[in-house]
C-alpha cells in the first residue's frame, strides 16, 4: 500500500499556531496597557485560580553600605554614647534619593536584655530601632526615607544602620505658589 503524504508541511501548521499566539499576547498587552501592575496581577492569579494569593511584596533595598550604634545597657533602649558621627553618616548617605535607611535594633540573647514591662527581647529590640529613628528624624531625616526592623543577635546590644539602594524613586514636586485670582473690571 503505498504512504499518505500530508496536503500541507507540518511546520506551516507550527508556524500558524506561533502567529496566533503572538496575536493573543500583542491583543492581552494591548487590552491590559491601562492597568496598573498589582491590579494586572491580581487579575492574572484570580484567571489561574490563585484568587487569594497574597498581594506581590516588592523587593527589599539592597544593601550598600552599614553603619551602628552599640553598648546598650542590658534591657535599656536609652541612648549611652554619642550620636553625631552617626547622624552625620546617615545624613551624607541619604544625598542620593534613591537610598534609605533600615534600622535595625538589636538584643544580645541574655536573659536580662528584654524590655522590662512586658518582658520581651523583640519589643526591647524595636525600642532601641525607634529610639535611633528619633534621633535622625530630630535631625532633619525623613520619616519616609527610614525603615525600622527588630532582630535578635548573640552578644550585640545596640543599633544597626543600614543604607540600601530602593530604585529610582520618584521625588515628590514642590508645591507652587498660587496667587490668588483678581478680579477683572469690565
Amino acid at each position: 500500500m503505498p504512504e499518505i503524504t500530508p496536503a500541507r508541511p507540518v511546520w506551516l501548521m507550527t508556524l500558524a499556531d506561533l502567529a496566533l499566539l503572538l496575536v493573543a499576547f500583542f491583543v492581552f498587552v494591548q487590552a491590559n496597557q491601562q492597568l496598573d501592575g498589582d491590579t494586572l496581577a491580581r487579575g492574572i492569579r484570580a484567571g489561574f485560580g490563585a484568587a487569594d494569593a497574597p498581594a506581590i511584596v516588592p523587593p527589599a533595598p539592597m544593601p550598600v553600605s552599614a553603619s551602628g550604634l552599640g553598648n546598650f545597657a542590658v534591657g535599656s533602649a536609652a541612648l549611652t554614647g554619642p550620636v553625631a558621627p552617626l547622624v552625620a553618616w546617615a545624613t551624607d548617605a541619604l544625598r542620593d534619593p534613591r537610598a534609605m535607611l533600615a534600622v535595625t535594633g538589636m538584643v544580645d540573647g541574655s536573659p536580662g536584655d528584654v524590655d522590662p514591662v512586658t518582658q520581651s527581647a523583640a519589643v526591647l529590640a524595636a525600642d532601641r530601632a525607634r529610639t535611633i529613628v528619633g534621633v535622625l528624624i530630630d535631625h532633619g531625616i525623613a520619616p519616609d526615607r527610614v525603615t525600622i526592623t527588630a532582630a535578635g543577635r548573640a552578644g550585640r546590644r545596640g543599633v544597626s544602620v543600614t543604607t540600601a539602594f530602593a530604585g529610582n524613586r520618584q521625588m515628590p514636586a514642590a508645591p507652587v505658589a498660587v496667587s490668588p485670582a483678581q478680579p477683572t473690571r469690565n
